[in-house]
């Protein structure tokens, strides 16, 4: 049998078009995206059939890969337009679908030659699972993020032919590999079939009645409690440990989020990737919005995974996407406001990465000045003396709290 662990993978998330040129421009191999139906975020950009062919040609000509998500738990009815979408997957030219229902699983092995990864939300958690899906044509398995380093590595020992993906970094659901039936029972809108209302981010009041002699009210403070959520993935620190257990994709959570989000976590896990100071790269992550950081489940099950507020937090902000670079000015497009005088940081894919500048000289298409940029996609020009290119980010340092650790 072959080991199939001769390298590794950084998968990114791509809400949106923009979102997947971000992530790619930042040091994605890969990235997972949905269409307009059959994926577990309804609410992301999401790709039409002719974007979803245009991201595959420009992700396949710069050698990197497009996954598209085809992860609901599927009714009968979601058979009915199946087949047509499945051609239409493949005409684009995807690199594998990402499938948890068995059925949908099955439908896709008899019906394209499309490769299938199996998605984490199959909860899939032992070695036997995994070979099961590896003996009936899987390539991958997402695997349930319950599971410790010495489960994971168990697996891979066990099926070494198997690719093996975890989460590595974003959101955790607080149902059980992202099971949960929450938004469904309050609001008719199916977590499940990618209509999640993200009801346990809300603030709650827990009462147990059911023993008249004991009531237990669980209150955190003034403003609710919590307990509900979930904080947030950060293995930047433990890669080499997920690596070594068998880990070959490791997997970034956030189509919903900010393109300034897939571009600061997907750089900091670039460069961990690449060899760079782990305690810097951390310093990266808080920048971008996040809530509590935690390991999750891979070196600690007991470890506290809930925290007291839902607040998140970010010690950045997002200030413009650099179009183009020349002779020491910058072409920007803005995102938010900033003057002229403020210290803005470089984020970067090269060499300019967390360098600082003052914003002076700002100007608007017809060359003039600017003292407050405060239109939303305004292309501008201000100077910088650093090199940098089409893709990379401007951001401003915040005052902000800070989430604990």
């Amino acid at each position: 049998m072959t080991d199939v662990l001769t390298e590794t993978e950084l998968l990114a998330p791509a809400g949106n078009t923009e979102k997947m040129l971000t992530a790619f421009h930042f040091g994605a191999d890969a990235v997972y995206l949905a269409g307009q139906s059959f994926g577990l975020r309804a609410y992301a950009g999401n790709f039409t059939d002719e974007q979803m062919a245009e991201a595959v040609r420009y992700a396949h000509s710069i050698g990197k890969k497009v996954y598209v998500t085809i992860n609901i738990f599927a009714f009968n009815s979601d058979f009915d337009g199946l087949a047509d979408y499945l051609k239409r997957v493949e005409s684009a030219g995807a690199d594998a679908v990402l499938v948890t229902d068995v059925g949908v699983f099955d439908f896709v092995r008899k019906n394209t030659s499309l490769k299938i990864h199996i998605s984490t939300q199959a909860n899939t958690t032992n070695k036997y699972a995994v070979k099961f899906w590896y003996e009936h044509g899987a390539e991958r398995v997402v695997l349930a993020r319950e599971l410790s380093l010495d489960d994971i590595s168990e697996i891979h020992s066990f099926v070494p032919e198997c690719q093996l993906e975890t989460f590595v970094h974003g959101a955790m659901c607080i149902g059980y590999s992202g099971r949960c039936l929450m938004s469904n029972y309050l609001t008719g809108r199916d977590g499940n079939r990618g209509q999640c209302v993200q009801a346990c981010r809300w603030e709650w009041e827990i009462n147990e009645i059911g023993d008249k002699n004991r009531k237990l009210r669980l209150t955190e403070d003034g403003r609710g409690t919590y307990i509900f959520n979930s904080k947030d993935l950060n293995m930047i620190k433990h890669l080499d440990e997920l690596k070594k257990a068998g880990v070959y994709s490791f997997k970034i959570e956030g189509r919903m989020k900010s393109a300034f989000y897939v571009a600061t976590v997907v750089n900091a896990y670039r460069r961990a990737l690449n060899g760079e100071n782990t305690d810097i790269l951390n310093g990266e992550l808080e920048k971008a919005s996040h809530r509590t950081y935690t390991t999750g489940f891979f070196l600690d099950e007991q470890q506290r995974q809930y925290y007291p507020s839902s607040k998140a937090v970010e010690q950045s902000k997002f200030i413009a996407k650099v179009l183009d670079w020349k002779d020491g000015v910058a072409t920007i497009e803005q995102r938010n406001k900033f003057v002229s005088g403020q210290t803005l940081e470089i984020l970067s894919s090269g060499e300019s990465q967390c360098k600082t500048f003052v914003a002076d000289d700002i100007r608007d298409a017809d060359g003039n000045p600017v003292e407050v940029a405060n239109v939303v996609q305004q292309r501008l020009t201000v100077k910088c003396p650093y090199p940098l290119t089409a893709g990379d980010i401007l951001r401003l340092p915040v005052v902000t709290g800070s989430a604990e650790n």
